[in-house]
C-alpha cells in the first residue's frame, strides 16, 4: 500500500510537470506572452505614503525562494532603493494581494503608519476593488450578484485550491473547514469571441476579499475565466495569461484618497484574439475605424469602466 501510495504520488508529478511544459509551450513559444523584466514596472500612483504599480501578470508579489529573481518586491528595490525597507520582510508593506497569474492595481505602503490605516480600511472593507475578466461562453444576465461561501479544498492535491459552498458540496464538511462569506457582483460589459469562440468581458466587484474569490465564484457560473490554468484543471492553457486584471483600486486613506485606474489589457489593439461583438452579433473588426466611448463612474457600480461601442 504504501509503495502504491509512493508510485501514486510520483506519476502525479510527472502528469504536472508534464502540464506545465505544455503550458509553457502554448503560451511562451506559440503565445502573445511577454515576460516581465526588472525594469518594466508602470507606476500607478506615488505619494509619500503610497506606490500604486501596474503588477505585470504572472510574477509573484514576494517569494522566500532565492530563484524567483523577479518579483514586485525586486522590481521596486531596482527602481526605488532609497525605499527598501531591511526591517520589513520583502523590504515593502504590502497592504494587500492579487493573484500571481493577476495582473493590474498593487498598493504598497511607504510607511508603518499609512500600512496600518490601509490595512484597516481593506479589514472594514471601505476599499473599492474593481476587476476586469474575460469568461468562457456568453453570460446571458447584465448583471449577477454572486453570493456562494468558499472554503479552502481539503482533497489532498487540491489544497491550493477555492470551492463554493453549493448543492454538490458536502452535506458535513469537517469542523477544521472553515466557511467564509463571499460575495461579488458581475456586470457584463462585452459580449464577444476570445480566439474564435464565445467569451464575455465583465466588470467584477468583490464585496468580500476571499482567496481565488473571483476566480471560483465565475467557475461556479459555469463561465470560468479565460486562461485560469488552476481552476480549469490544468486545460486551458493555449491563452497567453488568465484573464483576470486589477482595473480600479481606491483606498480612503487618513490625508489622501489613492484612486487609482490600471489601464484595461483586454482590447482589441492590445490582444486582436478578443473580438467584441456589436448588438447585431457581427464582429467589430470589420470596421476599419472603431470608435470608442468611455463611460465613466457609475453610481451602478463605483468603478470607471470602459463600454466598447462601434460606429457604423
Amino acid at each position: 500500500m504504501h509503495l502504491h501510495c509512493q508510485m501514486s504520488r510520483y506519476l502525479q508529478r510527472i502528469q504536472v510537470n508534464l502540464h506545465w511544459l505544455h503550458a509553457w509551450l502554448r503560451r511562451g513559444v506559440f503565445g502573445r506572452h511577454r515576460p516581465a523584466t526588472m525594469e518594466n514596472l508602470d507606476i500607478l500612483y506615488k505619494s509619500s505614503n503610497f506606490i500604486v504599480v501596474n503588477k505585470h501578470y504572472d510574477v509573484k508579489i514576494n517569494s522566500d525562494d532565492s530563484s524567483d529573481k523577479i518579483t514586485v518586491a525586486t522590481q521596486l528595490a531596482h527602481r526605488f532603493p532609497e525605499l527598501v525597507d531591511a526591517s520589513v520582510a520583502h523590504q515593502f508593506r504590502f497592504v494587500h494581494r492579487i493573484d500571481y497569474s493577476t495582473s493590474g492595481a498593487l498598493c504598497v505602503a511607504l510607511n508603518k503608519k499609512a500600512s496600518a490605516d490601509a490595512v484597516n480600511k481593506f479589514k472594514k472593507r471601505q476599499v473599492t476593488k474593481c476587476y476586469y475578466a474575460l469568461l468562457r461562453g456568453h453570460v446571458r444576465e447584465d448583471f449577477l450578484r454572486i453570493d456562494k461561501p468558499v472554503y479552502a479544498n481539503p482533497q489532498e492535491g487540491y489544497t491550493h485550491m477555492m470551492c463554493t459552498v453549493d448543492d454538490s458540496s458536502p452535506d458535513h464538511l469537517s469542523d477544521d473547514v472553515r466557511v467564509l462569506s463571499a460575495v461579488t457582483d458581475l456586470y457584463v460589459v462585452q459580449r464577444g469571441l476570445y480566439d474564435g469562440q464565445p467569451a464575455s468581458k465583465v466588470l467584477l466587484k468583490p464585496q468580500t476579499g476571499r482567496r481565488h474569490q473571483l476566480r471560483v465564484h465565475c467557475l461556479g457560473l459555469g463561465h470560468p475565466i479565460v486562461g485560469d490554468y488552476t481552476y480549469s484543471y490544468r486545460r486551458d492553457v493555449k491563452p497567453y495569461r488568465m484573464m483576470l486584471h486589477s482595473h480600479r483600486l481606491t483606498i480612503p486613506a487618513k490625508g489622501e484618497t489613492v484612486d487609482v485606474v490600471a489601464p484595461d489589457p483586454f482590447v482589441t489593439e492590445v490582444d486582436p484574439l478578443w473580438q467584441p461583438l456589436d448588438e447585431s452579433g457581427i464582429s467589430q473588426d470589420a470596421d476599419e475605424s472603431p470608435i470608442h466611448e468611455t463611460v465613466r463612474v457609475g453610481a451602478n457600480t463605483g468603478c470607471h469602466f470602459e463600454e466598447q461601442k462601434q460606429s457604423r
